[in-house]
């Protein structure tokens, strides 16, 4: 049944491919928001995922590759979500709150975060926890640690760039 919508898809056929999300929608979703932890993030990465396939079916060589294939896609597109939401400090809250809200709910993004965590030395990782899990400004970090303010901006801004960059 798939492989031929999925070689109609192949050809160009739109109508195949939308068959075929039809088929593979609800599991993409649920990959997505165990990965994201949050609905409309997990929307937007599946229809990244979708169009992102839909422009490069014709490429697809194997028609028993297509699940793979497009999971593949979709893992792609949440761990660019991923590195763009641990962008700014408001968002690293927001997902440190849902995995501590509900750790058993998304325990792939739990330990993702942790591992990005750890590459930190620690000295980055108490700037970072310290802003982000512990709400504190600049120049509350400064007096607690002895760095001036902007250093420790110049920290934390680089300590998020490590982890997304271990992220993508």
């Amino acid at each position: 049944m798939d492989e031929k919508l999925i070689n109609q898809a192949i050809a160009g056929s739109k109508e195949a491919f939308c068959s075929l999300y039809g088929i593979y929608k609800d599991r993409l979703y649920r990959y997505a928001l165990y990965r994201l932890g949050d609905p409309t993030e997990a929307e937007d990465a599946v229809s990244d995922c979708v169009l992102a396939a839909w422009q490069g079916i014709g490429g697809l060589r194997n028609e028993k590759a297509f699940g793979s294939w497009i999971f593949r896609i979709l893992s792609n597109c949440c761990a660019v979500r991923i590195k763009e939401m641990i962008g700014t400090r408001e968002n690293l809250e927001r997902i440190y709150d849902s995995v501590t809200g509900s750790t058993s709910a998304h325990p792939s993004l739990s330990i993702e975060l942790t591992e990005a965590l750890s590459q930190l030395r620690e000295e980055e990782r108490d700037v970072v926890l310290l802003s982000i899990i512990g709400g504190l400004n600049s120049v509350e970090i400064a007096s607690m640690t002895g760095m001036a303010p902007g250093s420790v901006r110049s920290k934390l801004s680089r300590s998020l760039a490590k982890m997304r960059e271990f992220l993508s």
